[in-house]
């Protein structure tokens, strides 16, 4: 039988690793966002409707962006891994 204690140890884990996840993958979305509504507007100001020109531009504008937050990010991945090692002695 699974303990109160055990379910709510997994349930706050499986928690907190969803948000990280979230908040790891809004830097680069949110710029890829960002980009692509700037490449559409200038592709239907100028008529150019080729697949490339709003494609390359979106992934130098995520390569940029998790090269600048890689520090943050990877810190915090590394956080998380270390709070859930220390916390599976608690789990039985």
């Amino acid at each position: 039988m699974v303990s109160a204690m055990t379910a709510d140890v997994v349930v706050r884990a499986l928690r907190e690793g969803l948000l990280l996840v979230l908040l790891l993958s809004a830097p680069p979305l949110l710029a890829t966002f960002v980009v692509g509504i700037v490449v559409g507007a200038l592709q239907s100001a100028t008529q150019i409707q080729d697949p490339s020109v709003s494609f390359v531009p979106k992934l130098v504008a995520c390569a940029i962006v998790l090269l600048v937050s890689a520090p943050m990010l990877s810190s915090q991945i590394v956080r998380f891994a270390q709070a859930l090692l220390m916390a599976i002695p608690s789990i039985r």
